[in-house]
């Protein structure tokens, strides 16, 4: 049995042609394309086509992300959406001490703009300073923003800080979940004695205020606070910081 086919060769070899730019196409050429870079994301350099990429040390602002594979899902494309699936590339096994790899997605569409299932361990290298935060840990982290406010927030961030302010350490990590408030994302991390605290929030053009409270009762402590810039805040003194990713 023969089967005709209707379709004119033109049209045929249009079709055909169109699915072969795509599957060619850089990735360079996409992340220029959707704005990805407007959002932060920048890399030393790209290649591969949208299928099967490298990104080497990537980086969102200023945290390193190392070198990522990236590869673009074509089912969001039929729902109006572009999502590019990351993963490290020749990340160490996590495991105890060992950070864990990168593994989610970036999704952008017209109105939103958002990560998806991201779990990874960042360094966030003078990111935060004066603040002494040195590693940012995700945890099945998604967030969304629409038309600029967050919309959605899911997962959990950890914060590993380094050395001593005012003769209190601070090298124990502070935790909390993500969620959104009042259009911004609001991360609120507390150490697990409940006397040190992290509160960052993140608005939709990746501007953050970081906000480092410490609670004692030692008189001394909070004079010494007072000195490198604390502020009295409530029962304790916080110093805040603010930037763009």
């Amino acid at each position: 049995m023969k089967i005709r086919l209707d379709t004119r060769p033109a049209v045929l070899f249009s079709a055909m042609f169109v699915v072969a730019m795509i599957v060619l196409m850089p990735m360079r050429l996409v992340l220029s394309l959707v704005g990805l870079g407007d959002a932060g994301l920048s890399a030393r350099a790209v290649s591969g086509p949208v299928w099967f990429a490298r990104l080497t040390e990537a980086h969102v602002g200023d945290l390193d992300l190392g070198d990522i594979r990236a590869r673009l899902s074509p089912w969001q494309l039929l729902l109006g959406r572009v999502r590019l699936d990351l993963a490290s590339i020749g990340a160490i096994s996590p495991g105890p001490g060992n950070p864990a790899p990168l593994k989610g997605a970036i999704s952008t569409s017209r109105h939103s703009f958002g990560i998806d299932g991201m779990t990874a361990s960042v360094p966030s290298g003078a990111v935060f300073a004066p603040l002494p935060i040195t590693r940012i840990d995700l945890d099945d982290v998604s967030v969304r923003f629409d038309n600029g406010d967050c919309a959605a927030a899911e997962g959990r961030i950890k914060a590993q800080l380094s050395g001593a302010v005012a003769g209190i350490p601070l090298t124990q990590g502070m935790s909390g979940a993500v969620r959104c408030l009042g259009g911004a994302l609001l991360v609120p991390l507390v150490s697990q004695a409940g006397t040190e605290t992290v509160t960052l929030r993140i608005s939709g053009n990746g501007r953050y205020r970081a906000t480092l409270a410490i609670q004692s009762p030692d008189p001394s402590v909070a004079q010494k606070l007072s000195l490198v810039g604390f502020q009295q805040s409530g029962a304790g003194y916080a110093l805040s910081v603010e930037g763009q990713f």
